[in-house]
């Protein structure tokens, strides 16, 4: 199938009115919709927003493709736009976009469309393509430079199928694996090709696997570029140097990868999940990091859930769920029952189980599972739900490393003897050795935990003022990174505790940077531009609803003034929502669930004037350190 087959005359805008990304987005669609191509024009928008949500489309060098795959698509298109002026799309380069192409794939969408579709993406990385583009007179001309470069592409193609294994080898996907995935590859081969490097590519996209890696490119590679937003399977890649990076890296720093690749400038990567040998320490830090938050981001769906079922109890009364209190509500029993006794009550399972696999697949996980519970309901005598998340994270830990350790040692068994491996070696050794470990080490892990939560609840005065400045401050360092979770992580071991002012603390604290941007984009109007100003209009209700990396966008761009600001305001607010006693019996929702603060309408209003005060603070400190644009 041809481009020129989805993309025709009647889908085609060469002097776009659009002035905006919204204004663009309309328009394209309502071309694909004059032009009969859809089911829904309503649905397929917001398909599209929902798309450029996850991140933007506008890719840089004057090029947007937003797309999507649903229900609401009759027939694949693409729809083309030219804007002579350019407009601000968001761009990743922060440039002006002037050439639009706009994907529709419906959900029944064969192969032969996919391919199609995804081809177009990497043939924009050709300046002399878009160059044709961007001076075509008539729709023909358009359609002219299309079918050329295609016709050009697959005289190359056919030229390249001699020579299938490289030096090189990179494998590309993104979560929707029709734009990015194409153009991460394309701008990887057209780079090698300039360097005099030879280079495979494997694309992971919607038609599923392309040019895949056989085992004897492997064996002859100096290194493999990993350019990925979403999973990919590395099992083959043992014991070689990997380069690990976002798709949108290939894309914009092709050059540098390649370079890397070639000087073996990488880590060595180990399936098992054991330690990187190459001189990369921060590789083996982000291996550690890696496996903990696989075990957090699985966890977290509990969390929310269980934690606000939880919290909407309380709303009966405090004792609702309790059957012998004058408070009893059969319904607030059932909110409670399944928040608190059923999702709250696999949070460190989950936990313990999922970091146990990502270190040892899926062999980790039944062990992992097994120590974690161990971890909550085997303590010390007196002491309720045992050592909690910290015993839930050594068991993790200690199953997968295990685990790994008992597949290493069973390697020399005979080959007959393979298919018990699984079934039987691995589950009964390794859930045996994880909890005779557990058993033994979980009563004065048990101690410590319990004795951690004592010293937190015991603290007052400055004391407590000084861990809400640390909690609020980590939440805003890294905006959503390793630091933030960590802070929130704690947040989440005292809840589960009982103990509900630090994920109070955490909660406010990660409200800060989202609404202190939005504040000081509103008020210091001169000092930001024009697509940060409508940036910090989304970051209203982001910060609102607790999603700190809403102003990930304004840390990127000026990072020295905007995170320190950030960090003060959060730290500020941490301080007063700990001074101010508030506890919160919810872990996540930002403005939703400030009605479920302990204490009734006077702590919530003391929690809301905690964050705003905090949120006011870093705008002024933030909008003083920028520089004014009009001066600049």
């Amino acid at each position: 199938m041809k481009i020129t087959d989805l993309l025709t005359k009647d889908t085609i805008l060469l002097n776009m009115t659009a002035s905006s990304k919204p204004e663009a987005i309309d328009e394209l669609i309502g071309k694909l919709d004059q032009a009969g191509k859809l089911n829904d024009r309503d649905g397929y928008k917001k398909a599209i927003e929902e798309r450029e949500q996850q991140s933007t489309t506008g890719i840089g060098e004057g090029i947007a493709i937003p797309h999507a795959k649903t229900a609401a698509v009759k027939e694949p298109a693409i729809a083309f736009g030219r804007s002579k002026e350019g407009l601000d799309y968001e761009s990743l380069d922060g440039q002006p976009t002037n050439l639009f192409f706009m994907i529709a794939a419906s959900e029944g969408a064969n192969q032969a469309h996919l391919e199609t579709l995804s081809s177009l993406s990497s043939f924009l990385m050709d300046k002399n393509f878009r160059e044709k583009l961007e001076t075509a007179k008539t729709e023909d001309d358009v359609i002219e430079a299309i079918n050329a470069k295609e016709a050009e592409e697959n005289d190359e193609e056919a030229e390249e199928s001699t020579n299938s294994a490289g030096k090189v080898l990179a494998v590309t996907a993104c979560p929707t694996g029709i734009a990015h995935t194409y153009m991460a590859a394309d701008k990887l081969k057209e780079t090698a090709k300039e360097m005099g490097v030879d280079i495979k590519v494997q694309t992971n996209g919607s038609s599923g696997v392309k040019n895949k890696l056989k085992p004897e490119d492997i064996k002859e590679a100096s290194a493999i570029i990993v350019a990925a937003d979403t999973h990919v399977d590395m099992s083959d890649f043992d014991g070689k140097p990997v380069i690990e990076v976002p798709v949108a890296k290939a894309i914009h720093e092709p050059k540098e990868l390649i370079t890397k690749a070639m000087n073996q400038d990488a880590p060595i990567y180990h399936h098992e999940g054991g330690r990187s040998e190459s001189s990369g320490e921060g590789k083996q830090r982000t291996g550690i990091y890696k496996h903990l938050m696989n075990g957090v981001s699985n966890m977290l769906p509990f969390v929310v859930g269980g934690g606000i079922l939880i919290a909407f109890s309380f709303f009966f009364g405090i004792n609702a769920a309790d059957p012998d209190s004058d408070q009893y509500n059969r319904f607030a029993e059932m909110l409670s029952i399944i928040g608190g006794g059923n999702a709250f009550f696999l949070l460190v399972p989950v936990l313990a189980g999922f970091i146990a696999s990502s270190i040892a697949d899926r062999p980790g996980f039944a062990p992992g599972m097994v120590g974690g519970l161990i971890a909550t309901t085997s303590g010390v005598e007196g002491a309720d739900g045992g050592s909690g998340f910290l015993g839930g994270l050594i068991a993790g830990f200690l199953a997968g490393y295990l685990t790994l350790a008992i597949k290493k040692a069973l390697e020399g068994l005979p080959a007959v003897l393979d298919g018990l491996k699984t079934v039987l070696f691995y589950p009964v050794l390794a859930i045996f050795s994880t909890g005779m470990i557990m058993l033994l080490i979980n009563p004065p892990l048990t101690s410590i935990y319990t004795g951690l939560l004592s010293w937190l609840e015991g603290l007052s005065g400055a004391n407590v003022a000084l861990l809400g400045i640390i909690i609020g401050g980590m939440m805003a360092v890294d905006m959503g990174g390793p630091i933030n979770k960590a802070a929130y992580t704690f947040g989440l071991a005292t809840l589960d505790a009982g103990n509900y002012s630090i994920i109070a603390a955490a909660m406010a604290g990660g409200m800060v940077p989202p609404l202190a941007m939005a504040f000081a984009s509103t008020v210091f109007k001169n000092k930001f531009t024009k697509q940060e100003r409508e940036s910090g209009k989304t970051a209203y209700a982001l910060g609102a609803f607790f999603i700190t990396e809403g102003a990930i966008p304004f840390a990127a761009a000026d990072p020295a003034r905007v995170i320190p600001s950030m960090v003060i305001g959060s730290a500020l607010t941490g301080a007063l929502t700990m001074l101010f006693s508030i506890g919160l019996t919810a872990p996540h929702g930002g403005i939703v669930v400030i009605g479920l603060v302990e204490g009734g309408f006077v702590q919530a209003a003391l929690y809301i004037l905690a964050i705003l005060i905090g949120s006011v603070v870093a705008a002024i400190i933030v909008g003083t350190l920028k520089k004014d644009l009009r001066k600049a």
